[in-house]
């Protein structure tokens, strides 16, 4: 999963931006409204972790612009601006949550895993299709109920094509989950993690679509 984080403060930024990435999320990391508005038209992401209060441009118009682009990535707003009538302008916005600083990493954590489960249309924590399951709050896989032990990579590829059976995508999209701007990618990693999944979950699990991408099939291989 790609994240964009919008934060200012280069303290907060830096603990946020190492907390995310022990996470094993791609992270781009933004410092002002203009940046961040630039980083969403351009680039797709699976969620937005911003502040308020940004130089150049504030997190409100940030927010107002993205909504008003249709653009649906869901917003995690994380300020100091707590007042009642800042967190409501806020959620009317187009913020989908809102957490006040200084907030619990813990909960930032659960509350970015909520969000993300809501974008994929499901409530429950873990992805379950045929014989596969799989915690990516755990990065815990099962094989017909057995457990299977899958790298921070393997777990944050399988976990997109997991999430939307049927839907195919393409090596670039697989590697936008993987990697932030300055992340160094080699030629065939997605290649690799896909060998490394057929491996330890059978041949049929993720399937190549011809001069296109991969998928996880809807029904039985």
């Amino acid at each position: 999963m790609r994240l964009l984080l919008v934060e200012d403060d280069k303290m907060i930024g830096e603990v946020v931006l190492e907390l995310l990435r022990a996470e094993h999320y791609a992270v781009d990391w933004v410092r002002d409204g203009q940046l961040a508005d630039t980083a969403l038209r351009t680039h797709d992401y699976d969620l937005v972790l911003l502040d308020l209060g940004l130089p150049r441009l504030d997190g409100l118009e940030v927010l107002r612009a993205l909504r008003a682009r249709k653009q649906r990535v869901p917003v995690l707003v994380a300020s100091a601006r707590d007042a009642v009538g800042q967190r409501i302008a806020g959620l009317d916005a187009g913020a989908d949550d809102y957490v006040p600083k200084p907030y619990d990493r813990d909960e930032l954590l659960a509350r970015i895993r909520a969000l993300l489960r809501r974008a994929a249309g499901r409530g429950e924590p873990v992805y379950e299709h045929l014989n596969v399951s799989l915690n990516p709050a755990t990065r815990e896989a099962t094989l017909d109920g057995q457990s299977v032990v899958l790298s921070a990579r393997e777990s944050a590829v399988l976990e997109p094509l997991l999430a939307r059976p049927g839907l195919v995508l393409s090596r670039a999209q697989l590697e936008e989950k993987l990697y932030g701007w300055k992340d160094d990618i080699s030629s065939n990693a997605v290649e690799v993690y896909i060998h490394g999944l057929r491996k330890k979950l059978g041949s049929g699990l993720i399937q190549n679509v011809r001069g296109v991408g991969y998928m996880v099939p809807k029904g039985k291989p």
